[in-house]
């Protein structure tokens, strides 16, 4: 059976994964709609399951698509990196790079890419220490750290700093399964408004998500504050309330098992950054820099 799987059938499968839609999946590898759409269904037939559930607004995943994605996202970060590798000299690099990131990047970006780094650099150190975002900023400034990884959407005149943007996550609503919300394809920020909102407050939460509110007029119903994700998870999926969060920590299950539903915006909402902070004169040591050019890579950028 295995045999029969094709590495173009796992990137349309992971596109898929990663938009949300067959449609943006499609466009995102420059196929048609129904490419997508029969490499998913090729896929599950080969493997007995189903992989997404199927929605009016678009497709999220099922536990074991869950499994089977983070299977194959393996698989395709291994050959990325095979393709990439500049050669055995990188194996060679010893050394340290002292790191400071933020919740978010820590808990839902890094680990995976970090790994991937170990993988390449085995006698590189990592350093990694855990700070707020202006906490990096200035441990960036001071020379204390030399890359900090951040949400660079919350960083005031970034031109401080020498940065990189890695990835731009898009916000959707997450609402329980069945709220009235999921009625329109997609709702607007004044149709959010009238429900109670559960507010995310890590990372500088309340700042940004009230930015975008105020863009538009308008002020969400805030039922509840927590820094905790969990717990918000577990808010929105027994339908205490709704929240809009980025696609990077989005999860289509509570701890208990209950489903949250993630659907688009009509309104104009800016997606969450997360990237590089260097200082702009400080000289960087190869193994930092290796790190910093990893990353870029890594992420396409």
């Amino acid at each position: 059976m295995a045999n029969d799987v094709t590495l173009r059938q796992l990137r349309y499968f992971a596109a898929a994964a990663r938009t949300g839609r067959f449609s943006m999946a499609a466009t995102d590898e420059h196929v048609s709609q129904s490419a997508v759409t029969n490499a998913v269904l090729a896929l599950e037939a080969q493997l007995g399951v189903r992989l997404f559930d199927r929605h009016p607004h678009g497709v999220t995943l099922t536990p074991e698509g869950h499994n089977f994605h983070r299977r194959t996202q393996d698989i395709l970060d291994s050959l990325d990196d095979a393709i990439r590798e500049p050669g055995f000299q990188s194996y060679a690099l010893r050394g340290s790079v002292r790191i400071a990131a933020s919740y978010t990047v820590l808990g839902y970006f890094l680990p995976d890419l970090l790994a991937r780094f170990r993988r390449r650099y085995p006698d590189v150190t990592l350093d990694l220490m855990d700070m707020d975002r202006p906490d990096i900023e200035a441990a960036v400034a001071s020379g204390d750290v030399e890359l900090g990884i951040a949400l660079l959407s919350n960083v005031e005149k970034r031109d401080r700093f020498a940065h990189q943007v890695l990835v731009r996550s898009r916000r959707q609503l997450w609402t329980a399964s069945g709220h009235p919300l999921l009625k329109a394809s997609a709702p607007s920020l004044a149709d959010i408004a009238r429900y109670p909102y559960i507010l995310l407050e890590v990372d500088e939460g309340e700042r940004s998500m009230l930015g975008y509110w105020r863009t538009h007029g308008l002020t969400p119903d805030i039922a509840l504050r927590t820094r905790s994700m969990e717990a918000l998870r577990g808010l929105v999926a027994h339908g205490f309330g709704v929240t809009v969060l980025s696609d990077m920590v989005y999860r289509p299950w509570s701890l208990e098992g209950r489903k949250i539903e993630a659907v688009p915006i009509t309104d104009a909402v800016p997606p969450m950054e997360a990237g590089l902070l260097w200082h702009p004169r400080a000289a960087m040591a190869k193994p930092a820099a290796a790190f910093r050019q990893f990353m870029m890579v890594a992420c396409g950028v």
